[in-house]
């Protein structure tokens, strides 16, 4: 089974799986610098690299820029060619589509780019409406900066009007980026996949392993640290039980899977691309794992069962 998707209008195809690097120099949420390094996180590029995996994700404001810096020195330090998402942060004062322009070349700078394949609106924050800031990605893409535009964490009806800004000028939505995972299944009841179903929109599925809840690693005794003991509940934790061990369950079922490779295969499963995190090698090499195979319908119907019960 050979990986490989069809992205929207990227011209190369890309892995089933990519690689979120939201981790890669952000200190304040992942700790970069104390827990993990520079070094941890080139085994993690490699590993990621020479399994497949070519489609990176990053973003303007993921270290204060330092993210997409990292990932440009990785690239050119191994000579390859993968493919790169970036995005606009809509900070209140930013305003004009000059303001865009500006943010994008910056990133195109600190990325080592002339064009990157992917640009997305990080968030559909105001004042500026979503149209302000789709207009500015459709002018980037005709001006041939971007070769496929996106957006991020839209709702419906958002990106109902994204998608028809850009097809008035016969240019086509190819992403929403959000979250989506066995724990955070809202795009399912909220509307958001089936608008991207019916506008032919390819979800990039963030956080797919609940930032490590559906690892099997934490539980009401050994809770996450960090910012994210203040998401995760005592409760939640008992609750998410049955599925990480069901997790493992069918883990073991497929020759030796993980908890996490099973959560990540299930996005796919489910149509969307997952990116989760790579901090280090050993983290790169659980992602990999992941790919060229695939959960049977009932297991899926089963994961399905336990995730329900977690919102309930």
């Amino acid at each position: 089974m050979e990986d490989y998707i069809k992205l929207g209008t990227i011209s190369q195809k890309v892995s089933a799986l990519g690689i979120g690097t939201w981790a890669w120099g952000d200190r304040r949420f992942w700790g970069f610098g104390s827990d993990y390094g520079i070094n941890d996180i080139r085994e993690a590029f490699s590993i990621s690299i020479a399994q497949g995996i070519n489609f990176f994700d990053t973003a303007e404001v993921y270290g204060n820029g330092l993210s997409e810096k990292i990932l440009a020195s990785l690239i050119e330090e191994a000579n390859v060619s993968p493919v790169i998402a970036t995005k606009f942060f809509p900070y209140p004062w930013r305003w004009r589509i000059a303001d865009f322009r500006k943010a994008l070349l910056n990133s195109l700078k600190r990325l080592n780019l002339e064009r990157v394949h992917l640009y997305q609106i990080h968030w559909p924050f105001p004042p500026m409406p979503v149209e302000k800031w789709v207009t500015g990605l459709a002018e980037a893409y005709e001006d041939g900066l971007i070769e496929a535009v996106g957006v991020s964490n839209y709702n419906a009806d958002q990106l109902r009007r994204a998608h028809d800004v850009l097809a008035k000028r016969g240019i086509p939505l190819t992403s929403n980026q959000v979250p989506y995972s066995l724990i955070n299944r809202k795009i399912e009841s909220n509307g958001v996949l089936h608008a991207c179903q019916e506008r032919n929109v390819q979800i990039i599925a963030y956080s797919p392993i609940g930032q490590g809840m559906l690892t099997g690693k934490y539980s009401e005794q050994n809770p996450p640290s960090g910012a994210r003991r203040f998401l995760y509940s005592a409760k939640f934790l008992r609750k998410i039980k049955p599925l990480q061990e069901m997790l493992k369950e069918i883990g073991a079922a497929h020759g030796g899977k993980s908890a996490a490779q099973v959560a990540l295969n299930w996005v796919i499963c489910k149509g969307a691309i997952p990116i989760p995190g790579a901090k280090n090698r050993k983290q790169a090499e659980e992602n990999t794992g992941a790919l060229n195979w695939r959960l049977s319908e009932e297991e899926i119907r089963i994961l399905d069962q336990l995730s329900d019960q977690l919102a309930q």
